[in-house]
């Protein structure tokens, strides 16, 4: 991905996928070091090494092993085969080592001659993660939900103890995840202290009857809040999208897919925007 790329995608794409650019610069850095002991041809070789990367980032397969002393409880193994299984929504197969470390493929289900077989590569109801760490997009369709983006809030999302699942826009219906609600109340009691303190025990806490009188008696400000919110990104998002269009494929190869996923965010926030509207 160029770095016009990097400037079309909304912020937790731009986010996710700045970290696996980052993780290879660390690695390039790491071995041209001499943490390993490869040729100056090799070191050199910009492309063999990051072809070699995205082998091990994008075909291994982390696995549990007996602890070591090291304290060690998973490795990642790449198995000749096994590792070009694609990914599915629903997988027919699964991937296991034996105590030998041998790799074993077990279908789970009846495939049909002829027929690839695949495994999970991630959660497969948010695209995202995957579109940043693997490139692709799998059927738009067969995704449900994604995570509402709202990468603004990353401080009061840890504090929350909330994590990117729990925070979803549904891409069928426009709802909005119960911790969506939260997380933007959370935000809007910063200027009040003991209500915020009260309403973060009531989330930490899952006192679900607290966190309903709350988002009761706030709910006109945080439906607003959200409002605001999601038109700004839908504002966003159509800047990004018409950025991207811009470019020449040649010579940005990756905004076909870039567009596709800006497109499934957009209608997302479309109907979630309709979903908030019909509320007041």
């Amino acid at each position: 991905m160029t770095d016009a790329c990097f400037d079309c995608l909304p912020p937790y794409a731009a986010w996710l996928s700045m970290k696996e650019r980052n993780n290879y610069s660390r690695f390039l850095n790491a071995i041209r070091e001499g943490y390993l002991e490869l040729s100056e041809e090799t070191l050199n070789d910009d492309a063999l090494i990051k072809w070699a990367y995205n082998v091990a980032l994008t075909r291994h397969q982390e696995v549990w092993v007996i602890p070591r002393e090291d304290g060690t409880v998973r490795e990642k193994k790449i198995s000749p085969m096994a590792d070009l299984l694609n990914h599915a929504t629903i997988p027919n197969a699964a991937i296991e080592y034996d105590d030998q470390g041998n790799c074993v493929v077990t279908t789970t289900q009846d495939v049909p001659a002829g027929s690839p077989l695949t495994i999970s590569l991630g959660d497969p109801t948010n695209p995202t993660p995957l579109f940043a760490k693997y490139g692709f997009l799998y059927d738009i369709n067969e995704c449900t939900s994604i995570f509402c983006k709202a990468m603004h809030l990353q401080k009061e999302i840890e504090t929350l103890g909330y994590d990117f699942q729990q925070l979803l826009f549904y891409t069928q219906t426009g709802d909005i995840a119960p911790a969506v609600w939260d997380l933007f109340l959370y935000n809007l009691l910063q200027n009040d202290p003991q209500e915020m303190q009260a309403f973060f025990y009531a989330c930490t806490l899952n006192d679900e009857a607290t966190k309903q009188a709350y988002h009761q008696h706030y709910f006109p400000y945080t439906l607003e809040a959200l409002k605001q919110y999601v038109n700004g990104m839908l504002q966003e998002i159509d800047t990004l999208t018409r950025k991207a269009n811009s470019y020449n494929v040649l010579t940005h190869p990756r905004v076909p897919i870039i567009v596709a996923h800006n497109n499934l965010v957009a209608d997302t926030f479309l109907k979630v925007k309709a979903q908030l509207d019909a509320m007041g």
